[in-house]
């Protein structure tokens, strides 16, 4: 397969347009998330050097890394859900003649849900990690970008939105009861916290006259 990320723009998105299943969602997200990132870390770069904006150079200098750092594990994460979903369609199609081969397709199966699970649940904890910096950026960086950086955030928790309705619509499919439990209450963590960065970057914009 094809390294999604090393395509353009355009053969991405005429990929998620085909009528393969993958890539689909869990990738889209990623992909989202990385804009997202990217963005924030622009408005933060913006910032920094300019004198006028010398009192948050402190607070906004560590952000730029750790931004970048999510962009790149978010970039790795469109490449890994589809290769996860791969997996689950890879494992359905093992034979299942003996009580042997239908053991071992089932737990084939098991496992690359598991996979196909915990990949986006990812993709939504890095997004919502580089979420929770979008305040900051609002209220300290270059006013001049700081629509660049609100989408940035809008980008951030759509990518968290889609990435946690990948891990809800397996975790029907996930065997073990306990681990389903533990990926449903991380979902509803990140989540929650996902929605009070989201909210605060939305009244910071709101205040700058962005957002209605």
């Amino acid at each position: 397969m094809t390294d999604l990320v090393s395509l353009s723009l355009r053969d991405f998105a005429a990929a998620l347009a085909s009528d393969s299943p993958a890539p689909g969602g869990g990738s889209a997200s990623a992909a989202t998330g990385a804009a997202g990132a990217a963005l924030l870390a622009m408005a933060v770069r913006l910032t920094l050097g300019k004198e006028k904006y010398r009192d948050a150079w402190a607070e906004l200098e560590p952000l730029a890394s750790a931004l970048d750092a999510a962009r790149e594990r978010l970039l790795g994460l469109v490449d890994e859900d589809t290769r996860a979903f791969d997996a689950i369609v890879g494992a359905r199609r093992l034979p299942k003649e003996s009580p042997e081969q239908k053991a071992a397709r089932a737990k084939a199966i098991d496992d690359a849900t598991v996979l196909a699970t915990t990949v986006p649940n990812q993709t939504a904890f890095f997004a919502g990690e580089a979420l929770a910096r979008a305040p900051l950026v609002l209220e300290k960086g270059n006013p001049s970008c700081a629509s660049d950086a609100f989408v940035g955030a809008l980008l951030l928790g759509a990518a968290v939105d889609g990435a946690l309705a990948n891990v809800r619509i397996n975790l029907p499919g996930v065997g073990d009861a306990a681990l389903a439990d533990g990926f449903r209450e991380d979902a509803e963590r990140t989540a929650a916290k996902a929605a009070v960065s989201l909210a605060a970057a939305r009244d910071l914009a709101r205040a700058k006259g962005l957002a209605s």
